[in-house]
């Protein structure tokens, strides 16, 4: 844990929120226009409440995108996947669609987030809470035997959440019948495809209810990989419909090229990873533990190697490709949080429904890429921000203490490496070394204020 004696955790944060510009409260005429939408009643919507919906999330998370019931059809099984229905809320061009595109996506913070709408729809009357009906639109998605999906229906309709799942405390028993098998199957799809959808773990900052911050890295449950499972379910299918119909808005990725591959290779070496030379990336990544230090490092050198993830509009003659997924691939399944899948969603709606796209939301295809990119690039920048503010408070005052670290990659700005006793990651000049060594380094200063840490190399 981290004390914080000093509030050096506390200023710092708040510098943060200046110098990367995180918004703050909402404008008047946005909370107005979210207090007037959260009074809307839904009026275009089925009546799903008889059905067994449940949600499965963080178990301190309110505001919540999905909800899932599952039935069986044969040897099929149909996910009845539920997504809050903020397009029922928001409208393009008010307020509140405004005040979203300059945001693009929550941002999240130790204690604290500056949500992509108010807190009166994204928490409350948006967010499938299981204390009443709520505005949803549902993906039927067919999962066959080898885990293939396509959509068979898409319904704006009003669910009612049985209970609200938590990640850290769910058990096989609380989850329908299903759940585990469609996990499965997806997986299985997966591994046919050549995906390479390994999630390392986070190193990540939390505030506790006490006050005091943990700096650690945390690999997933697998409650989460498992719903994870369902989101992506849902999402290829969603992908196939835009596809077929030649529109829509795509998550696209390129692999590591052929030479970040063979320096992968030489790094798996030196980690003393068995890396056969047959053996795809893809392949080789379904074997990796996150819980082994040296397999995490790894799977972080290999989403260092990629080109990173956007989004790209359907183009004539450009496919759209996700090379982690190993497939054609859209958002569609957590609008609360990203401006993009609003759009999406409203798209599916219309096409599943043999509407043609809304002009409004086809015209803002080309246009959300962009607001996407600095929406992304904001948060990813403060979330690295808060981990070197972290790792800065955790080590000052141990100026000139020695630490066992191993090398993790090189760079131009010296080899990185990760402490062996603390959930820290940092640079140091060491020279004539390889990624898998094991240096002692000297901490030569840890600055908060500038989120700087310095490890000089001894022999």
């Amino acid at each position: 844990m981290l004390r914080d004696p000093d509030c050096l955790l506390a200023e710092g944060l708040a510098t943060l929120r200046t110098q990367f510009q995180v918004p703050g409260s909402f404008p008047a005429p946005v909370l107005a226009a979210a207090e007037a939408a959260a009074r809307r009643a839904p009026s275009d919507h089925a009546d799903w409440t008889a059905r067994p919906f449940v949600t499965l999330d963080p178990a301190e998370s309110t505001d919540l995108d999905q909800a899932f019931a599952i039935e069986a059809a044969g040897a099929d099984w149909l996910l009845h996947y539920a997504i809050a229905d903020v397009g029922w809320f928001v409208a393009p061009g008010d307020p509140l669609d405004a005040e979203a595109w300059a945001r693009g996506v929550t941002t999240y913070l130790p204690g604290g987030k500056a949500g992509l709408y108010p807190p009166v729809l994204a928490e409350g009357a948006a967010s499938l809470l299981p204390d009443g009906p709520r505005p949803a639109v549902v993906f039927t998605v067919r999962v066959d035997s080898a885990g293939e999906t396509v959509l068979d229906r898409v319904t704006r309709a009003v669910i009612r959440s049985r209970a609200k799942l938590a990640y850290e405390s769910v058990r096989d028993a609380d989850l329908p019948p299903g759940f585990l098998e469609i996990a499965e199957r997806i997986e299985l799809a997966e591994a046919r495809r050549g995906a390479a959808r390994v999630d390392p773990p986070e190193q990540q900052v939390e505030r506790g209810a006490d006050g005091k911050f943990a700096l650690r890295f945390r690999p997933l449950l697998p409650s989460e990989t498992r719903n994870a499972a369902l989101s992506l379910a849902c999402n290829l299918a969603v992908a196939k419909l835009l596809l077929e119909h030649q529109t829509g808005l795509f998550r696209v990725m390129a692999g590591p090229d052929p030479r970040a591959e063979a320096r992968l290779r030489q790094t798996a070496r030196a980690f003393g990873l068995t890396w056969p030379d047959a053996a795809p990336l893809a392949q080789f990544e379904k074997l990796l533990d996150p819980a082994d230090p040296r397999h995490a490092a790894f799977m972080l050198a290999v989403r260092r190697a990629g080109q990173g993830a956007s989004y790209a509009p359907y183009a004539p003659g450009n496919p759209p490709w996700h090379a982690a997924i190993a497939a054609p691939y859209a958002h569609a399944t957590a609008p609360l949080r990203r401006l993009a899948d609003r759009y999406v969603i409203e798209a599916a709606l219309a096409l599943a429904n043999g509407r043609p796209v809304p002009d409004a939301i086809a015209a803002a295809f080309p246009l959300l890429p962009a607001a996407m990119q600095r929406g992304d690039a904001r948060a990813g920048q403060i979330e690295r921000a808060v981990v070197d503010l972290a790792e800065t408070a955790i080590l000052a005052g141990r100026e000139g203490e020695l630490f066992d670290a191993v090398v993790t990659d090189l760079g131009e700005q010296g080899a990185r490496i990760q402490l062996c006793d603390l959930p820290v990651v940092a640079r140091t000049t060491a020279r004539e070394v390889v990624p898998g060594d094991r240096v002692r380094v000297k901490l030569e200063s840890a600055d908060p204020a500038t989120r700087r840490l310095a490890f000089q190399r001894v022999q």
